[in-house]
């Protein structure tokens, strides 16, 4: 049923205010209430120097998981395997920071803060980034706004397909086709040019082609089955929650609840942490985000066949004068 020019003035005066209202609270929300929850940590060296350090990490009710060590090699490998933040050792000089700007500069700061502040007045605390950020963006800004133009590119796509009354196998090959060539242009000016990614160069492109194509997919399956509101729900989904739910600039254990398992569901969220592993950290723990970025992926190209069949039946089924023009005379 059309609505009536009036009906149409009161859903456009109601209903943008509540987007934007929806979207200030999608943005606003994460970045007021910025805190430690459960972020793990580590702890190396022999009581009961160490377990005083580990009562006052828990002090913090909540703000902090204490993983323990026995030593220095296994705290850092337990950084390198991204098991942990960082890690606090203690040495009969005093305490020692380990640390990982390339996993979160935030946290990084954070944890340097911490162990700064108990140590004993005029102690100086040793940091050593174990995995730095790379010099060409020291702040790990470039990945943290990568994300948003990602999510944005993905959407655009399957608007697109919608739009070109692409349908099926085709529109399945259009959106693959878009998250590849995404994926290598986007890593040829992070990696290459920038110098801001610094992993493995197929791995990076492969992540970014599959963050595109997990995100577009969805987007053209809701418009398939849904018809063009489908993509104002999918953009609404992947940027307007799944772009500040992401974690990406900070960490998602800084996030708050239950923002923080939200997000790393939602593509922009697996995809942040994907791409920080492959970049950064040898591809360590980037198989769960993978997987999630795979399963939207399968599930939105799985929604796009449908839909074209659908589509497709009903072109068949329909009259003929609706389906030929009729012939000029």
């Amino acid at each position: 049923m059309s609505l009536t020019p009036n009906r149409r003035l009161v859903v456009v005066v109601l209903l943008v205010p509540l987007v934007v209202t929806l979207a200030l609270w999608a943005f606003a929300w994460p970045a007021a209430r910025t805190a430690p929850r459960d972020l793990p940590v580590g702890i190396a060296g022999t009581a009961p120097a160490a377990d005083q350090l580990q009562q006052r990490f828990e002090e913090r009710d909540g703000a902090f998981d204490v993983h323990r060590y026995d030593s220095e090699a296994a705290a850092r490998d337990a950084i390198e395997d991204r098991t942990v933040y960082g890690a606090v050792v203690v040495t009969a000089k005093g305490p020692e920071l380990l640390t990982a700007s390339a996993g979160s500069t935030v946290v990084a700061q954070l944890l340097r803060e911490a162990v700064t502040t108990g140590a004993p007045a005029g102690t100086a605390v040793p940091v050593t980034d174990v995995v730095a950020a790379p010099a060409a963006d020291p702040r790990g800004a470039v990945l943290g706004s990568s994300i948003l133009p990602l999510a944005i590119a993905g959407v655009a796509a399957g608007a697109a397909v919608t739009v070109l009354r692409l349908r099926g196998a085709r529109a399945a090959v259009a959106l693959l086709g878009v998250a590849v060539m995404v994926g290598l242009l986007a890593t040829a000016v992070t990696d290459s040019w920038l110098g801001a990614l610094t992993g493995d160069w197929w791995s990076e492109a492969g992540t970014i082609a599959l963050t595109v194509l997990a995100i577009g997919a969805p987007v053209a399956g809701l418009a398939a089955l849904l018809g063009t509101p489908g993509i104002g729900i999918g953009a609404l989904l992947m940027v307007l929650l799944g772009n500040p739910f992401s974690g990406v600039t900070s960490a998602p254990e800084l996030l708050p609840r239950p923002i923080a398992v939200i997000g790393q569901l939602l593509p922009p969220g697996a995809a942040g942490s994907a791409l920080r592993s492959v970049a950064f950290f040898d591809g360590a723990a980037a198989a769960v985000p993978a997987l999630t970025l795979g399963v939207w992926a399968v599930l939105g190209l799985g929604a796009v066949l449908v839909g074209g069949r659908r589509g497709t039946a009903a072109d068949t089924t329909a009259p003929a004068s609706a389906r030929e023009p009729a012939l000029a005379g």
